[in-house]
């Protein structure tokens, strides 16, 4: 469950500073008549006589006359600092029977390190999906299920938060979990590479959609590819990150001095500030203060660029320059100038575009500003491929002819009415005026800020307009972004000016392997000594030449085309590096067999060289060898790195890399992952998670393995039988069946 004020407050806090959905605490107006629901109009239920219009029965919109807006004003919410230094916020509400708050942090992926871009957003995911230190993430949803609560985190540019929605009945429940969440996340490495692998699979779908490209494009260009603002994550920079970053990352921002906390709904403000100081009362942890964020260097790229992109059949675009902030002096009038240039299908771009040149289009202007650094002006859209230079230069038009008159009056009215339309349906409730007062303070804004911007929005004049429109519309410095088929424009694109081509290739994904040190070498040495002793010790595990796996799988029923399928399957196993799979499918019957360096495939169809992804998924399996893997401190060209106290990240020369996290009670491997190679796609995250131990010639099995992927259940495996050493020849096992 979760109000509609925590949705805003997570906009607002997280999302405020995307450029590529940016929010603005006034959000701009694409079409002023489908605002008008606001109160009744005079002279209706209020004794007030006809219009000579409306008794006449032509009554025109015009006619309309609405009451006065009325003045936005934060409530008077309570505000404490409690002993800790952390900032407590309540507002009663009880209108219903419900409880909600949200931690604002001072943190971001604006102080992201630039080999670990991506930090922050892993943060932000895993603190709720990796649990915390004695409740995992299911158990926690759990929880949350059985009392109908909701609890998110999110980290964004310039803010994190963490936010809980509750009846009220079980506010005090929620509230412990919350603290726990807050002060203890688990940060489990299996939810860690989960969400590694969701971010792995943006980067490489990054250039799907034309329209993301030329307003991504667009940003890193203005704010520059070498600021924080315009860092990309790549597979690198996630790959990076160790669940030891996160530990770290978490250590530093979250302490009680840089936390504002906000409470509201149904309770006592005197009974829920004696709570919360109680419950937060042995948060101590203290830190030097955040660093500022990084200032944005007005990086011009003015001209045109091209974002070549064959597979999309119409052009996309964004067209503009750096923009400012909301504590401006000028906000107000360029949001009424962006409004009537883009604010809509009467605004003079669409009307150019459709009525004058019969150009079907969807533009839109905005002058976004941001609440910690400049946002941007922003003219974006799309046209059919052969009108792109036309409607550019249509553009580029527009944005002359307003810096050399007045607007019209009813330009300027209507613009005006929509934004202060806008940010009054926004404001108009208690609880959204807290939420918008809290991130202001959040950012330093004076508490007279939402009404001065709301006498701003009314004040400004048609010179004004004119004024503003001269002194911040640059056409000569307009970064013109083209995401196109370039064969399919009417007009070539230089027409326009001298065109630079934009590399959109994403560099290649490698084996993503932890950073180590000798400190982490060693210990990841003895993590997996101790693993061996539980095993049975190094010397027995030494001593199997080879092992035969009879095994049941049962496909998971969600899993497509093959769900409910039950799949017979031996592997066997002869040192140091022959390896064989045999599997009976609802197709047929399935053989994989390498010798470490060559291999066959044999299917239904017929047999063939073992190459490609079945290649490299069988030496990814023959890397993970249950008896190789735990004695990886014994082979040539492996390195065992500590990725935490009780996991380990195993790698080779030839690039094969798995992470196996260690139960910290038996020292037994709990779960092994890693990625599985996928015919013309990104790797799939995966894992192996071990159970039901039993002993086969001195050693502890595990007899049943449950197969994830992709972040969801693929198969259970039940071992049916396992035998060791029985003395079998490799030469037998590489022929292939009849």
């Amino acid at each position: 469950m979760r109000t509609f004020l925590g949705i805003l407050l997570l906009a607002a806090a997280a999302g405020a500073q995307s450029r590529a959905n940016p929010v603005s605490g006034a959000p701009k107006t694409k079409n002023p008549a489908s605002r008008a629901t606001a109160p009744a109009p005079a002279g209706r239920g209020r004794g007030t006589a006809p219009t000579p219009a409306a008794a006449s029965g032509a009554l025109s919109p015009k006619d309309l006359k609405y009451p006065p807006r009325g003045a936005l004003q934060a409530p008077n919410s309570a505000t404490f600092t409690l002993p800790n230094g952390m900032k407590l916020y309540l507002l009663e509400d009880h209108d219903l029977p419900l409880v909600s708050g949200i931690a604002l942090v001072r943190t971001g992926s604006l102080l992201d390190p630039p080999q670990r871009v991506g930090l922050a957003q892993l943060a932000g995911i895993t603190m709720r999906t990796g649990g915390t230190t004695v409740k995992t993430g299911e158990q926690i949803d759990t929880l949350l299920d059985n009392v109908a609560s909701n609890m998110e985190s999110v980290i964004g540019d310039s803010a994190g938060t963490l936010s809980f929605a509750a009846l009220k009945e079980h506010a005090a429940a929620t509230l412990q979990l919350f603290k726990e969440v807050l002060t203890q996340p688990g940060f489990r490495q299996d939810k860690i590479e989960l969400a590694k692998s969701q971010l792995r699979g943006a980067v490489s779908h990054r250039n799907d959609n034309a329209r993301v490209i030329a307003r991504r494009e667009f940003a890193n260009l203005i704010y520059g590819k070498n600021a924080p603002f315009g860092w990309q994550q790549e597979y690198a920079t996630i790959d990076r990150v160790s669940r030891n970053d996160l530990r770290a990352f978490h250590r530093r921002y979250f302490f009680p001095a840089n936390v504002m906390l906000s409470v509201w709904g149904d309770f006592n403000t005197a009974e829920m500030k004696a709570s919360v100081e109680k419950l937060f009362a042995d948060w101590t942890v203290q830190q030097p203060p955040v660093p500022e964020f990084a200032k944005v260097r007005n990086v011009a790229s003015p001209g045109v660029f091209l974002a070549e992109k064959k597979d999309t059949p119409q052009t996309f675009f964004t067209i503009g320059h750096l923009g400012g902030q909301r504590d401006g002096k000028d906000y107000a009038a360029l949001e009424i100038l962006s409004g009537i240039l883009g604010g809509g299908s009467q605004s003079r771009i669409a009307d150019r575009l459709r009525t004058k040149l019969g150009i079907p289009n969807d533009v839109s202007a905005t002058w976004n500003a941001g609440y910690a650094y400049p946002g941007l002006f922003e003219i974006s859209g799309s046209t059919r491929s052969v009108s792109t230079v036309e409607t550019i230069q249509a553009i580029q038009q527009e944005i002359d002819r307003i810096r050399t008159a007045e607007v019209t009056e009813d330009e300027w009215r209507n613009a005006r009415d929509a934004a202060g339309n806008s940010l009054a349906f926004t404001h108009d409730s208690r609880s959204k005026l807290f939420a918008s007062q809290m991130i202001l303070d959040y950012y330093g804004y004076p508490k007279d800020y939402l009404p001065e911007y709301q006498k701003a929005l009314e004040s400004v004049t048609r010179a004004d307009v004119l004024r503003v429109a001269k002194q911040y519309l640059n056409p000569a410095n307009l970064t013109v972004v083209v995401a196109a088929n370039s064969t399919m424009f009417g007009e070539p694109l230089e027409k326009l000016g001298a065109v630079s081509k934009l590399d959109l290739a994403i560099p290649e994904a490698q084996p993503r392997v932890t950073e180590s040190s000798d400190a982490s070498l060693a210990e990841g040495k003895q993590i997996l000594l101790k693993a061996q002793a539980a095993a049975g010790g190094a010397e027995r595990l030494a001593a199997v030449k080879d092992y035969t796996m009879l095994a049941e799988y049962l496909i998971d029923a969600a899993v497509a085309n093959i769900g409910g399928s039950k799949i017979l399957q031996t592997d066997i196993w002869v040192a140091p590096t022959t390896f064989r799979q045999d599997a009976t499918l609802p197709a047929g019957h399935i053989t994989m067999y390498t010798d470490g360096k060559a291999g066959w495939i044999s299917t239904p169809q017929g047999w063939g060289a073992l190459v490609g992804v079945q290649r490299s998924q069988v030496f990814g399996d023959l890397f993970r060898v249950y008896y190789r893997l735990l004695l990886s401190d014994r082979l040539e060209g492996r390195s065992v790195n500590a990725t935490d106290d009780s996991s380990v990240q195993i790698t080779d020369t030839t690039g094969q890399v798995t992470s196996v996290e260690f139960d910290p009670r038996t020292h037994l491997p709990k779960r092994v992952s890693y990625d599985t190679p996928q015919a013309g796609g990104a790797p799939i995250y995966s894992e192996d998670v071990y159970d039901d131990f039993r002993d086969v010639g001195g050693i502890k099995v595990p007899f049943k393995i449950t197969i994830n992927q992709g972040g969801g259940k693929f198969a259970d495996l039940v071992v049916k039988d396992y035998k060791l050493n029985t003395g079998l020849n490799p030469l037998e096992i590489g022929r292939r069946p009849q």
